[in-house]
C-alpha cells in the first residue's frame, strides 16, 4: 500500500505541475478507474498472502501464467490477430518461460490456486484498460489508476487492522521502490500496452524472468543454470519471431 502511495504521489504532483489531471475524466470514466483498481488491488493483496501457503519457486512459476492469461485475453476478448509464425513464437517463449522458472513443488495447494486467480485478475486488468482505457490522457490514466489502486489497498489493510507506520528507514525504501518499480517500471508497461495488441505484450512480457536471471548475475554474481540458459534462449528466439513478424 505504501509503496502505491508515493508513487501515487509522485504521478500527481507531475499531473497538477503540468496540468494534466481533469476531474472530468475522473467523473466520466469512475466505474473503469474503480475496476481496475480493485483488480489490482486485490490481485496484489491475494499474492502476498500466498507466501503464507506456498513455497517462493512454485510461485514464481505460476505467477507467469498472468502472461497465458493475457495472450488468451488478447486473441479471444480483443480479438488480436496472430499469425501462424507468431503463434509458433508465443510458444516458444512460453515454454523457455517454464523452464526458467520451473520449481520441484506442490501446485494444487492453496496457495498455487492464490498465486493462478492473482495472475489471472492482473491480466484481466490489463484487458480493460487496454479495451477501454486507450483514449484516455495517459497522466490521466495513469494517476486514477494508481489513486484507486491505493485506496483499495488501504480500505483492505484498515479492515483488517493492519496498518503499520513504516521507520525512517523503511520509508526511504518504500519510496524508492515506489518509483523504479511502479512509476518507471509501470509507466513503460502502459505505454507499451497502447502501443502493442495485448496479446504480442504479453508474449514480450517472457523477457522478464529472462532480465531477473541477467539481474541476478550482475548484483549477486549468481551464474544461470544450464537449464536458465537455454529457457533464456527459448524466451529470446520466441519473441523475436513474435516481433519480426508483427504487421505495423
Amino acid at each position: 500500500m505504501y509503496v502505491l502511495a508515493f508513487a501515487t504521489i509522485e504521478v500527481g504532483l507531475f499531473g497538477l505541475f503540468s496540468q494534466r489531471i481533469k476531474a472530468r475524466t475522473l467523473r466520466h470514466n469512475l466505474v473503469f478507474f474503480a475496476s481496475i483498481g480493485l483488480l489490482v488491488a486485490t490481485s496484489t493483496n491475494i499474492n502476498y498472502e500466498a507466501v503464507a501457503f506456498i513455497d517462493p519457486g512454485t510461485a514464481s512459476l505460476l505467477s507467469q501464467t498472468s502472461i497465458i492469461f493475457g495472450l488468451l485475453l488478447g486473441l479471444f476478448w480483443l480479438h488480436d490477430k496472430l499469425t501462424n509464425k507468431q503463434l509458433a513464437g508465443a510458444i516458444i517463449a512460453i515454454a523457455g518461460v517454464l523452464i526458467i522458472t520451473f520449481q520441484p513443488g506442490d501446485y494444487l495447494r492453496l496457495g498455487s490456486i492464490m498465486v493462478l486467480v492473482s495472475a489471472f485478475l492482473y491480466a484481466l486488468h490489463a484487458a480493460i484498460a487496454k479495451r477501454y482505457g486507450d483514449d484516455i490522457d495517459f497522466v490521466d490514466f495513469f494517476f486514477f489508476r494508481l489513486f484507486f489502486t491505493t485506496s483499495f489497498l488501504f480500505i483492505f489493510a484498515f479492515s483488517r487492522q493492519q496498518l503499520i507506520l513504516p521507520s525512517w528507514k523503511a520509508l526511504l525504501l518504500l519510496i524508492m521502490v515506489g518509483t523504479v518499480d511502479v512509476v518507471i517500471s509501470r509507466t513503460l508497461y502502459y505505454v507499451t500496452l497502447r502501443r502493442m495488441d495485448m496479446s504480442v505484450h504479453a508474449i514480450i512480457l517472457t523477457l522478464s524472468p529472462v532480465a531477473a536471471v541477467l539481474w541476478s548475475l550482475l548484483l549477486f554474481s549468481t551464474f544461470p543454470s544450464w537449464g536458465q540458459l537455454i529457457g533464456g534462449l527459448a524466451v529470446i528466439l520466441g519473441v523475436l519471431v513474435v516481433t519480426l513478424n508483427q504487421t505495423p
